[in-house]
């Protein structure tokens, strides 16, 4: 399993239509092959600044799967408009030291 990261930061005074557009969106993200799951965090000392997380089962399913897809196309259009900067995108695996 990898967990993308993507810390978003929205412009001032788009927060409440960027979230509604998510939530749009969300269905979008969560058709694709190898998603798992996916959660929006609201920061609380920030305004306008957001954690997104998303588990898929490989990276190739993020990086070729979703991000070459005609889906990927709808889900820019629905929501890059509101970043500012846009944001990076960091993939992490779970070491399992427990």
């Amino acid at each position: 399993m990898i967990l993308e990261a993507v810390m978003v930061q929205v412009k001032k005074g788009m927060e409440a239509e960027y979230e509604e557009s998510f939530r749009r969106a969300s269905g979008i993200i969560s058709s694709m092959t190898g998603y798992i799951s996916h959660e929006l965090q609201r920061c609380l000392e920030v305004q306008g600044k957001y954690l997104l997380l998303v588990k898929w089962e490989t990276l190739e399913n993020h990086t070729i799967g979703f991000r070459k897809s005609k889906e990927y196309q709808e889900w820019k259009k629905q929501l890059h408009h509101f970043y500012d900067p846009f944001p990076a995108v960091e993939h992490f695996e779970n070491l399992n030291l427990e």
